[in-house]
């Protein structure tokens, strides 16, 4: 995994709540730790013109979460801030309760891990598989992908669909 100067990930982590100016509550805490009254607040870092991105954020107000979004033109300092591997990586990362959700991950397994709390940096979907949340395609078969588990020793299968 690529290491960052300290200097870097506190640019990183001062920036980012400038990216979009709704990403902190009035009191100055950050989005993804203020109590939500509709569903588990998660915010989600993606490029301003990514579709697939957009139906997975459709995907998971309609399963509970309530979205905050952070439009950015370079979504990779996200993934490297929080120490998704490039290997792992998809298009757009949500941030919910301290996990990183890379890429098109099912609602129901962002649920699962939020209950099952294990100690991980998050979930990943690597690539962008045809049928996972986000990447339906009328007419085309779902692919059949894997929901990775990250750690900081590695990564194993959290659920596959």
């Amino acid at each position: 995994m690529k290491r960052y100067p300290l200097f870097a990930l506190l640019a990183v982590t001062l920036l980012l709540p400038a990216c979009a100016s709704d990403s902190t509550a009035a009191d100055g805490t950050p989005v993804e730790n203020v109590a939500a009254t509709d569903g588990t607040p998660i915010t989600v870092y993606k490029s301003p013109t990514c579709g697939c991105c957009t139906a997975w954020v459709e995907h998971l107000e309609a399963n509970d979460f309530t979205v905050q979004v952070v439009d950015m033109d370079n979504v990779n300092s996200v993934k490297d801030y929080y120490g998704i591997p490039q290997e792992l990586s998809s298009c757009h990362t949500g941030i919910v309760e301290g996990y990183a959700i890379e890429g098109h991950v099912p609602a129901d397994d962002i649920q699962r891990l939020l209950e099952e709390r294990p100690e991980a940096i998050g979930l990943s979907v690597p690539g962008m598989p045809i049928g996972s949340p986000g990447m339906e395609v009328e007419g085309r078969p779902a692919d059949n992908y894997d929901v990775v588990l990250v750690t900081a020793e590695g990564s194993s299968v959290f659920a596959s669909h």
